[in-house]
C-alpha cells in the first residue's frame, strides 16, 4: 500500500525531498550494516556474485521475485527486518499531490486538498513547497470559508453582518480593488472561529447589547406577536393594530388597522402578512403595501395562533377547533378540513409535512397527520393548559401553566426531559438546534441548553442564562444564533444582541508582506 509522503516542515525550502529521502534511506542502511559487522569486508568474489544475482533475479517475473524475496526474508534475522524496513519505507511513500503539480494537474490536487478541515489544511501547507503552492493557488482557504458559510445559517449570519460577505463567491471589483490574496483568507479563518467561540460565550455569560422598541399603544398596552428579519419587525398588539418597525432605526414604518380585536398571531413571508385576532377572523396583508386584500371567516371565536408553509395554512381557535386552509394564493384561501377532538382553547399549532401538531388548555398535545388530516396520538404529562409549543425533527417542546417546560420525541409520545424553573405559566418557547429559549408571566426569558436536555446522563445545569429586562409578562419571542427578539405586556419590543458590533475591513486583517 503507498503511504502519503509526511515530510516535516524543514522540506518547504526542498523542492527534491523524494530524492533525499530515497538516498539518505540507502546510506542508512549501508551505513548500519558496515556498523553491524566491521569485520567482514566485501571482496571481489561477493562483488561478482552480487551482480550475477541480481542479473538473474531481473530475468524472473514478478510472481517469482516476489517467492525469491520471501524466501530470502524468511532466512534472515529480526534486526536485518528492521533494517530493510527502513530502506522500504521511503520507496514505498509517493507524494501524489506534488506529483500532480510538476504534472500540470494542479486541479485535481486542489480537489483532493478541498476535502481538508481547517486544522489538516494548516498542517498540509507545512509538508513541502508545491502542497503550499496548491494551497495558496488554489485558493483553499476561500473555498473552505465559502463551504462553511453554504452549509451552516451561523457562517451565513457572520459573513452578512460582519462584512466579509463581500470577499466571497464571485466578487464584483471596481477599478480601484485588486482581488484578496491567499493570504487574507488564511488570517480570515481564525478570526471566524474566534468570532463564533465569542457569540457562545456570550449566550453563556449573559453579555449582550440591549435595544428597546417603545410601542405607544394608544388604548390596551401589549405586543402579543411578532416576527422579524435583518430589515423589518412586525408586530400584533392588543391595541388591534399591526405595526412594522425598521430594524436599523427601530422606527414604525407602517400601521395596518382593520381588526376590531387585539392580534394574537401572525406570520408573514416576501408577499403578504396573515394575523389572527380576537375578533374571530384571518386576515392578509399586502406586505409591501400593507393594503387589506382577504378576510378569512369560519372560527367562531378569536383566532389564537396560526402556520402557513407551501400552500397550507393550520389555524387554531378558542372555539377548540383547528383548521386545515389550502393556500392557492393571497386571495384563493379556501377550508380543507376542520379537526377536532380537544376539549379546550386550542391555544397553538405548528405542522411540517408530516405531522400538525396541536397544544389546548385541555392539558393534551394532540398529533394529526398533516396529508389525511387523521388523528395519531396523543401527548400526556402536564399538570395545567398548554401555552406554548415548537415542533421540529421529531422534537416537540412545549410550555404551560404548570410552569414547566416538556420536551418530547413525537414519534413515541414520550416525554424526554422537564426543565423546571420559570415562576408562573411558560406563554411563548422557541428551539433551535443547539438552545431553547423560554419566556413567561413572571417576566423572564430563560435560555436552555437543548443538546444537554436531550442527553439523559447529563446532571448539568440546563438553564444557561436567566434575562430579566421585560417589567411584564413575556408573550412572545423569536431568536437565531445572534440575538433574541421579544414582546410583552409591558408595551415593548426588546432586542438582545449577543454579537459585539464590528466588521472586516481592508485594513483589519494584517496581510504580512511577501
Amino acid at each position: 500500500m503507498e503511504t502519503m509522503a509526511t515530510n516535516s516542515g524543514n522540506d518547504i525550502n526542498n523542492e527534491e525531498h523524494l530524492p533525499m529521502l530515497i538516498s539518505s534511506s540507502s546510506n542508512y542502511l549501508n551505513t548500519s550494516m558496515n556498523n553491524n559487522d566491521s569485520t567482514k569486508i566485501s571482496t571481489t568474489v561477493y562483488e561478482k556474485t552480487c551482480e550475477q544475482f541480481v542479473t538473474t533475479f531481473s530475468t524472473w517475473d514478478d510472481r517469482e521475485q516476489l517467492i525469491f524475496v520471501e524466501n530470502l526474508l524468511k532466512r534472515m534475522h529480526s534486526h536485518q527486518h528492521g533494517q530493510i524496513n527502513a530502506f522500504l519505507l521511503p520507496m514505498l511513500q509517493r507524494d501524489f499531490i506534488g506529483q500532480l503539480a510538476t504534472r500540470g494537474l494542479d486541479h485535481i490536487a486542489e480537489k483532493i486538498l478541498e476535502y481538508l478541515d481547517h486544522q489538516t489544511l494548516v498542517s498540509t501547507e507545512l509538508v513541502c513547497h508545491d502542497w503550499y503552492h496548491v494551497i495558496s493557488a488554489g485558493m483553499l482557504w476561500k473555498k473552505l470559508i465559502e463551504r462553511k458559510v453554504l452549509s451552516d445559517s451561523l457562517w451565513d449570519g457572520l459573513a452578512k453582518r460582519r462584512g466579509w460577505i463581500k470577499y466571497l463567491f464571485r466578487q464584483i471589483l471596481t477599478s480601484f480593488q485588486t482581488p484578496k490574496s491567499h493570504e487574507f483568507y488564511r488570517q480570515l479563518y481564525p478570526k471566524i472561529l474566534h468570532d463564533i467561540k465569542q457569540i457562545e460565550s456570550n449566550w453563556r455569560t449573559g453579555s449582550f447589547q440591549l435595544e428597546k422598541i417603545q410601542c405607544r399603544s394608544q388604548n390596551s398596552k401589549g405586543v402579543y406577536c411578532l416576527q422579524y428579519d435583518d430589515e423589518k419587525i412586525i408586530s400584533g398588539l392588543r391595541d388591534n393594530t399591526i405595526k412594522i418597525w425598521d430594524r436599523k432605526t427601530l422606527e414604525c414604518t407602517k400601521v395596518l388597522t382593520g381588526h376590531n380585536g387585539s392580534v394574537l398571531c401572525l406570520q408573514y413571508d416576501d408577499k403578504m402578512i396573515l394575523t389572527g385576532s380576537s375578533d374571530s377572523t384571518v386576515r392578509v396583508w399586502n406586505i409591501k403595501t400593507g393594503e387589506l386584500i382577504n378576510t378569512l371567516l369560519h372560527h367562531c371565536e378569536a383566532v389564537l395562533h396560526l402556520r402557513f408553509s407551501n400552500g397550507t395554512m393550520v389555524t387554531c381557535s378558542k372555539d377548540r377547533s383547528i383548521a386545515v386552509w389550502q393556500m392557492n394564493s393571497s386571495t384563493d384561501i379556501s377550508i380543507r378540513r376542520v379537526l377536532v377532538g380537544h376539549r379546550a382553547a386550542v391555544n397553538v399549532v405548528d405542522f411540517d409535512d408530516k405531522y400538525i401538531v396541536s397544544a389546548s388548555g385541555d392539558r393534551t398535545i394532540k398529533v394529526w397527520d398533516t396529508t389525511t388530516c387523521e388523528f395519531v396520538r396523543t401527548l400526556l404529562g402536564h399538570k395545567r393548559g398548554i401555552a406554548c409549543l415548537q415542533y421540529r425533527d421529531k422534537i416537540v417542546v412545549s410550555g404551560s401553566s404548570d410552569n414547566t417546560i416538556r420536551i418530547w420525541d413525537i414519534e413515541c409520545g414520550v416525554c424526554l426531559r422537564i426543565l423546571e424553573g420559570h415562576d408562573e405559566l411558560v406563554r411563548c418557547i422557541r428551539f433551535d438546534t443547539k438552545r431553547i429559549v423560554s419566556g413567561a408571566y413572571d417576566g423572564k426569558i430563560k435560555v436552555w441548553d437543548l443538546v444537554a436536555a436531550l442527553d439523559p446522563r447529563s446532571q448539568s445545569t440546563l438553564c444557561i442564562r436567566t434575562l430579566t429586562e421585560h417589567t411584564g409578562r413575556v408573550f412572545r419571542l423569536q431568536f437565531d444564533e445572534f440575538q433574541i427578539v421579544s414582546s410583552s405586556h409591558d408595551d415593548t419590543i426588546l432586542c438582545f444582541n449577543f454579537l459585539n458590533d464590528s466588521t472586516i475591513t481592508d485594513n483589519s486583517i494584517e496581510i504580512p508582506t511577501p
